[in-house]
């Protein structure tokens, strides 16, 4: 299935389920859906309490929740044309987003350093999140805006020191995730402010929508591609991962528990703007596309 997060009748967040160029409202059946037991515990353990809807409440249900749509999905539901929605983020609001560095080694070997032993873990704020087709806004003392196209993994169970061989079963999904990168807070200044460079308002771009890991199969057979202005600047197959998806999810809830609707965006590949010869950085007025085989196609513009 193909699960969008878009604007409702009134404004409140919608979910449905995308069919061909349709879209059809889950969104009260999503809301009256139970937490799986294990989110309850999760939850329970930091004094939180479930999603009243959306997204995050589909999750939150856990695979018996996305199996109970995929049924009701089969019958005849009211729809909408995809194109006549205002799309939202797939995860409005993720409790957090987990970043991972240099997690290809032909991106590596641009930033001349050797790979990594183990992952290199970044924090990309929440506030962060940008939705599909919207305008990522320089801000006006950045000058040096940078691209990455990434794997964004969604949490769909709880993830609490999972070994790697059962860690993909804690996937809901996957969507395509824009790591908007102000590289002078990452490069030009002492110490590097990699978190702030990566987490600036609408630094994260995300979706079109979320794809669930049965309709995407081996998120490790994949291919990533970037345009800006109709030019390719990457290209690359997540086979190429240094560490792959169910090893960063192992590596990560080693130390901290991911929760249902909890973003991994598991590194971007070669061709960023700051490794090119001459650099090639956005600029306003530049528009971004970018496509993850099997997951969907993300666009944006910038301002």
């Amino acid at each position: 299935m193909r699960l969008a997060s878009y604007r409702g009748d009134g404004g409140a967040p919608a979910v449905g389920v995308v069919r061909g160029g349709r879209v059809a409202d889950v969104t009260a059946w999503v809301a009256a859906l139970a937490p799986s037991g294990e989110t309850l515990a999760c939850l329970d353990r930091a004094g939180a309490t479930p999603a009243q809807g959306g997204m995050l409440r589909l999750l939150q249900a856990g695979p018996q929740g996305l199996e109970a749509l995929r049924r009701h999905a089969e019958q005849h539901l009211p729809e909408r044309a995809l194109e006549q929605l205002e799309l939202l983020p797939p995860v409005p609001r993720p409790g957090k987003i987990v970043a991972v560095g240099r997690n290809y080694a032909d991106h590596a070997k641009e930033t001349g350093t050797d790979p990594f032993e183990q992952p290199r873990i970044i924090a990309k704020l929440p506030s962060s999140v940008l939705a599909p087709g919207s305008a990522v806004v320089r801000p006006e003392s950045v000058r040096k805006l940078d691209f990455e196209v990434e794997l964004a993994v969604v949490i769909g169970r709880p993830a609490h020191r999972v070994d790697e061989a059962a860690a993909l079963s804690h996937v809901a999904g996957y969507t395509v995730l824009d790591d908007v990168s102000a590289r002078e807070f990452q490069f030009d200044v002492a110490p590097a402010q990699t978190t702030f460079a990566k987490s600036m308002d609408g630094f994260a771009p995300m979706g079109p929508w979320l794809a669930t890991a049965d309709e995407v199969g081996d998120p490790q057979s994949l291919t990533l591609r970037t345009w800006v202005n109709g030019e390719l600047l990457q290209d690359a197959s997540t086979a190429d991962m240094l560490f792959p998806v169910a090893a960063l999810i192992a590596y990560v809830s080693r130390y901290m528990t991911l929760e249902p609707g909890d973003v991994l965006a598991t590194g971007t590949p070669a061709g960023v703007g700051v490794f090119r010869q001459p650099p090639r950085y956005l600029q306003p007025g530049d528009r971004v596309r970018m496509e993850i085989s099997r997951v969907g196609v993300l666009e944006h513009a910038v301002a």
